[in-house]
Order: C-alpha cells, then structure tokens, then sequence
C-alpha cells in the first residue's frame, strides 16, 4: 500500500481508537487501541478493571488501581481468547505504551505501532524501537 493510502488508514483506525476510549470508566486517563490485521479490525480494547470487578478504575485518593489492565493489554488478551493472530498486525493505540505493555506487545508478534499521544515516560516505545517494532505517531488526526 502506498504510504499516502496508508497514512489515511492509520488516522481513520486511529480515530476509532479514539471513539473507543471514550468507553472506559478510567477518569484519570482513557485509552482506546485496535489490532489491524490484514486491513481487518481482530480486536479492540481499552483500559479498565477486569471482567467482573467493578467499573471504577480509581481508588478513594484518586489513584489508578493496581489491577485495571490497559487498552493494549485488553486487547492483546482478547486476541489470545480467539481464533486470530497477532502475528504482523498493527497496533492502534491513542496513548503510547508503558515499559510493561511493551512487552506484551513484542511478545504477542505486532509488527506495527501507531499511536496519538506520548505516555509520560518513553521506555516503552525505546524497548519496542530496539525490538524491531516499526513505530509511527500520528500527532494530527483529521484528513
């Protein structure tokens, strides 16, 4: 694909990332990501308390509990309950991810990164960088 056509898929995934972050219960932050697989939406995920916890992500002083499970997280997870392959895909993400997710991420075969925003630290994306992980932030998302 031509990157001109590229770039346009990116930022359409991207906004549907974004549109899927909108989902979560987190107030301090909300993530959104999608798995691209071949042009084919696989999986989609965004940052929360596991299934059959309640949906509240922070605690009485306004911290992040421990077990809420980011966006990429979710979503790699529910790649690994299918049928479907991480293998080569393409991760959409609105947040660029933690040094922890990183390594999901390597580990689960995703070839691709595209992600809006800058997490607060960038061991992630230099783990993922040294790992052969193409990368592209997006900073700009209308046509």
């Amino acid at each position: 694909m031509n990157s001109k056509k590229q770039q346009k898929f990116d930022k359409a995934y991207l906004r549907i990332a974004r549109e899927w972050s909108k989902l979560s219960h987190c107030n301090r932050k909300q993530v959104g990501a999608l798995i691209v697989k071949d042009r084919m939406i696989i999986s989609d995920g965004y940052n929360g308390t596991p299934t059959g916890f309640e949906n509240f992500c922070e605690d009485d002083e306004g911290y992040t509990k421990w077990y809420v499970l980011h966006a990429e997280a979710n979503a790699i997870l529910k790649v690994a309950g299918s049928t479907q392959s991480c293998k080569d895909a393409t991760l959409y993400i609105t947040m660029s991810p933690c040094k922890e997710c990183s390594k999901l991420i390597h580990q689960s075969g995703i070839s691709r990164l595209v992600y809006h925003i800058d997490y607060k630290d960038n061991s992630g994306l230099e783990f993922l960088e040294k790992a052969g992980v193409e990368l592209h932030q997006i900073t700009e998302l209308q046509d």
